[in-house]
């Protein structure tokens, strides 16, 4: 942190340098450079005694939300090694290169990169996490500290004489459980690499994903596009081979000074053609706010499917050849990738037979659901409107009898004079959704709905809320749509 700090800093930093907090009512030391830790300001000193040992010492509030966003960062530049990372707090990484190469070429390479940025960074290869988290953070031969124990068990430890994982692997395990429980055995497990508990990735790996890196950074976009084309046509081979598809690809390019800019376009339907994928990312490109700046160069760059999926039937030209997309689904892509792919939205059918529940909208890259829409077979106008109000509005209407059709209703001011009207249309309410202790005050009402024409010839659909006499004394009557 001190590192970050002093990286982001637009003055000269002091070699002393301490990140103070607020505990047990004063300010105590977080952590410190490595200059004030060789003058013996370790974490948890008072900052008024750290004054008195140092008086030129520097402190600064500790930022750990800045230093959790560093750690993400540097998170998000290990991509380019392995999608296997995951977050080791406060101020670790842990990287799975298991068939990713060369384990020490690779981890050699991260550390010079760092290196190069100004970062301090340790690192151990093992077979198992905790063993290389181990060997990363202490000396050898490893303390007890390793483990990670509470304070009152590692005090207990050193009174029995117990100072290196060495000398707790020399005594039997039955006998350390029984002094010392069954936690600190099945961490001493994982730190000599008897148990291997698998790290949890900060991300899911992709289902596919290809790679290309530079012996020199390139600092063309054009260039990069190129190779971007490229890596296309490598995944469309290999999930041609799968016989499948994708319906999002993720690309990621990597500047050399550690910044990561990151693409992504959804599809509307599954596919594995390089000539669309391409078109969308340059338009994607294209309709960024702020343009690509490649500055010194871009040194890798991925390509990622997330998820994989069967291609759905294909439709032949007259010549036999095979059309996967239909027009409509690259205007889709289009306008997805130009204003979003969650503003471009289609309807889809709801479980329930209310008219406001009935149907909502999703992104129209949704895979269609289960459920399906109505049809009249006898090409009849439409029974309900497309056009709801929500909430419905509530109007005054007059009718030849109470529970009789509707005559002539005031809406926003007018008077309309109905001289056709269809109905009623009963809908009663969800009753197994009433909650039995609230029965009085939660009892939905039925509804009688009529499609009803006015002088003018426009068309509403209506209802009364309740059923007169039985239900309620004088219902009240709304406006649920307009027919269109």
């Amino acid at each position: 942190m001190a590192e970050r700090w002093r990286r982001d800093a637009a003055h000269d930093a002091p070699e002393t340098l301490v990140f103070t907090h607020k505990a047990k009512n004063a300010l105590r030391i977080a952590a410190a450079s490595a200059e004030a830790l060789a003058l013996g300001l370790t974490p948890g000193l008072a900052l008024a005694d750290a004054r008195a040992r140092v008086p030129n010492l520097v402190a600064v509030p500790h930022d750990p939300m800045g230093d959790a966003r560093a750690v993400e960062m540097l998170a998000d530049w290990c991509d380019r090694f392995t999608p296997m990372v995951a977050l080791d707090p406060p101020d670790g990484l842990m990287l799975d290169l298991t068939g990713c190469g060369d384990a020490a070429t690779i981890a050699a390479d991260a550390v010079a990169r760092l290196r190069d940025r100004g970062l301090t960074a340790l690192y151990a290869l093992a077979e198992t996490p905790d063993m290389a988290r181990a060997l990363a953070r202490f000396p050898s031969p490893l303390p007890i500290a390793a483990l990670e124990l509470s304070e009152d068990s590692s005090t207990a430890l050193r009174r029995a004489g117990l100072m290196t994982i060495a000398d707790l692997a020399a005594r039997p395990r039955a006998s350390l459980a029984a002094r010392f429980g069954e936690t600190m055995t099945a961490k001493l497990a994982r730190v000599l690499g008897e148990e291997d508990i698998r790290i949890t990735p900060r991300r899911l790996p992709p289902a596919l994903f290809v790679i290309r890196r530079f012996a020199e950074p390139v600092a063309h976009v054009d260039h990069m596009l190129a190779v971007l084309e490229e890596l296309i046509a490598e995944a469309a081979d290999e999930m041609a081979r799968r016989g499948k598809g994708g319906r999002r690809f993720m690309a990621r390019f990597y500047r050399s000074d550690g910044a990561v800019h990151a693409l992504d376009i959804a599809m509307g339907a599954a596919t594995r053609d390089p000539p669309r994928v391409i078109r969308l990312f340059r338009e994607r490109i294209d309709a960024l706010n702020d343009p690509l700046d490649p500055g010194f160069g871009y040194d890798a760059i991925r390509l990622a499917v997330p998820v994989l999926e069967q291609l759905g039937p294909a439709q032949l030209q007259l010549d036999g050849r095979e059309v996967v997309d239909t027009r409509a689904d690259l205007l889709m892509d289009q306008l997805g990738v130009r204003l979003g792919r969650d503003r471009i939205r289609r309807f889809a059918p709801g479980n329930s037979h209310i008219p406001e529940l009935s149907g909502y909208s999703v992104p129209a890259h949704s895979p269609a659901l289960p459920l399906g829409w109505g049809t009249n077979e006898r090409g009849e106008p439409p029974a309900r409107p497309l056009r709801l109000f929500d909430p419905p509005h509530r109007i005054e209407v007059m009718a030849e009898v109470p529970d009789g059709p509707p005559r002539r209703f005031r809406w926003r001011r007018a008077v309309h004079d109905v001289t056709l009207y269809e109905g009623p249309e009963r809908i009663a309410a969800e009753w197994w959704k009433r909650r039995d202790g609230h029965k009085a005050k939660s009892r939905a009402l039925t509804r009688d709905y009529y499609r009803v024409e006015d002088a003018k010839g426009r068309r509403f659909w209506l209802f009364r809320h309740g059923l007169y006499g039985r239900e309620k004394d004088n219902p009240d009557w709304y406006l649920h749509g307009i027919f269109v």
